[in-house]
């Protein structure tokens, strides 16, 4: 399947999600007859959005065809596409600028002295592909496997879909989960002509059936503040607000703030004993 090929096929499949997801009802529309599908019907939004039924359809169906800003803006408004969305549909109909592929993983002497200096704040420098590419100490101890793993599994999203929920601290996992794939979603239409990228998706879809279920929503998102909360077996749980910080193009400063004074008393406790966090 060739780069067009590929976005065609993933522009058909955002599309029918987005629809899906809006009633009769959202939109002022009658609801009708018994409906075999979730959502609008294709002729509903080809006549909300003032399009042709035909040209939808095949706009749809992933055929090769030309679509206007203009159209595409039309398309967006009546699907209720939020920023990231209507984004990730302009770069898969081929009407976004695609960024220089500067996510080349270059973690700069400022970077790491910014890094050291956080103390007791868990702090990672990771690209768009949620690799980490440097880490301070609190963050060490606070996620030793993932900082341990093997190249290519020092991945945030990797270790997330791939640690047992039993056996992870994170409280919050499937909403958390569920958002990290649908921001990586969103960073991944700028790159689905990146083998690597590629093979990243096919693997961990392999390895994680939650992930390749999640994947297959088609949901996009923006990078955003965040509350991180973990269950520690010895310290009890571990609050943290996280601010991502764009240093340069696609690579990211993520810090997790203690939110309260037992989260960062736990914090220099694992500094201090220098021992796994589990």
């Amino acid at each position: 399947m060739s780069v067009a090929e590929a976005k065609r096929t993933d522009l058909s499949a955002f599309l029918r999600t987005r629809r899906e997801r809006i009633t009769p009802e959202m939109v002022d529309l009658a609801p009708g007859p018994r409906r075999r599908t979730p959502g609008l019907r294709r002729e509903e939004v080809a006549q909300l959005a003032g399009v042709g039924v035909t040209w939808y359809t095949w706009l749809e169906q992933g055929r090769p065809i030309n679509a206007s800003a203009q159209v595409l803006d039309a398309i967006a408004r009546t699907l209720r596409l939020d920023t990231a969305e209507r984004q990730h549909l302009y770069r898969l109909a081929g009407q976004a600028q695609t960024p220089d592929d500067t996510d080349s993983g270059q973690v700069t002497p400022e970077m790491r002295q910014i890094l050291d200096r956080l103390g007791d704040m868990p702090a990672v420098v990771a690209n768009s592909r949620c690799d980490a590419l440097a880490w301070n100490a609190a963050y060490a101890a606070l996620f030793p496997e993932m900082v341990s793993a093997p190249e290519g599994e020092r991945n945030s999203l990797w270790y997330t879909c791939l640690t047992p929920a039993p056996m992870t601290m994170l409280l919050n996992r499937d909403q958390e989960l569920a958002r990290a794939v649908a921001v990586f979603r969103g960073a991944y239409s700028r790159h689905v002509d990146d083998p690597c990228w590629q093979d990243f998706v096919r693997r961990l879809s392999s390895e994680s059936a939650e992930f390749a279920r999640l994947w297959a929503r088609q949901d996009v998102a923006e990078p955003g503040p965040r509350v991180k909360r973990f269950k520690h077996v010895e310290l009890g749980e571990l609050r943290f607000s996280t601010t991502s910080l764009t240093a340069v193009a696609e690579i990211r400063l993520i810090v997790y703030t203690p939110m309260d004074d037992a989260t960062r008393e736990a914090m220099r406790t694992l500094l201090e004993k220098g021992e796994p966090a589990r």
